[in-house]
């Protein structure tokens, strides 16, 4: 009876240490996927709020003030990759911060992704910006995923100090669309381009979902956002605040 509970006693022992060293490794691991997030997120955020600034730094040839003020919300993709002999692929990942009162909200994490066909030879990284310009195309990106020329357009954004010399045609799209690449700044059509939400980075960085951050009550104020992912927001602000 002794020796069977000596037995018994050294197996729960056995069992609690074990599950004691299992739960510290799960949490120390969990801590650094956390960390890894966190900083992934603001380069990210960094990245978009560098190509934004470069771009509207450039004053003849940026984005026109007055469309930017109508603007509901911003998206930034920097670095995209399209590449290919044949069939060309793009994918890259961004931000997007729909405005808010007295600035814009916390940037949330989208993927960019589609095809094209055409003869290209090597790759080339491009910097995409899109402006949402009404509520119903920023309520668009928030399902599985959004494909521009399906189930909406993207025009080529104008370019400029103004946007007054622009079509209607243009000035009526939902969602107009830029692209910089090799240093060349321009409004370009994007065709099957899908946008979806990278919810995997949203709950990790914020703990909620693309819909909840751009759309839900409860509005993250900038200083509860995580440090890092400020700029993105901040930079915005600087080219355009409602009062």
């Amino acid at each position: 009876m002794k020796r069977l509970f000596k037995r018994t006693f050294f197996f729960s022992l056995s069992a609690a240490v074990l599950l004691s060293v299992c739960a510290t490794a799960f949490t120390q691991t969990s801590r650094e996927r956390s960390t890894k997030k966190a900083r992934a997120a603001a380069e990210q955020s960094a990245k978009a709020a560098r190509v934004f600034d470069q771009i509207m730094g450039t004053r003849e040839k940026s984005i026109p003030g007055d469309l930017l003020d109508r603007a509901e919300a911003v998206a930034v993709f920097p670095g995209v990759l399209k590449g290919g002999f044949i069939v060309g692929a793009r994918g890259g990942s961004g931000v997007i911060s729909r405005r808010v009162s007295g600035g814009w909200s916390a940037p949330a994490f989208f993927d960019l992704g589609g095809g094209s066909i055409g003869l290209q030879i090597g790759a080339s990284s491009t910097d995409f910006i899109l402006l949402f310009m009404n509520e119903h195309a920023v309520e668009s990106l928030l399902g599985d995923k959004f494909e521009i020329g399906a189930e909406g357009s993207a025009a080529a954004g104008p370019v400029g100090r103004s946007a007054s010399a622009s079509t209607d045609a243009r000035l009526n799209a939902q969602i107009l669309s830029y692209s910089r690449s090799k240093g060349a700044f321009a409004g370009l059509e994007l065709k099957g381009v899908v946008i979806k939400p990278d919810n995997e980075d949203n709950l990790q960085v914020y703990g909620m979902t693309a819909r909840d951050i751009l759309t839900g009550a409860n509005k993250i104020a900038m200083d509860k956002m995580p440090e890092g992912v400020r700029v993105f927001p901040l930079t915005l602000s600087r080219y355009s605040r409602r009062r």
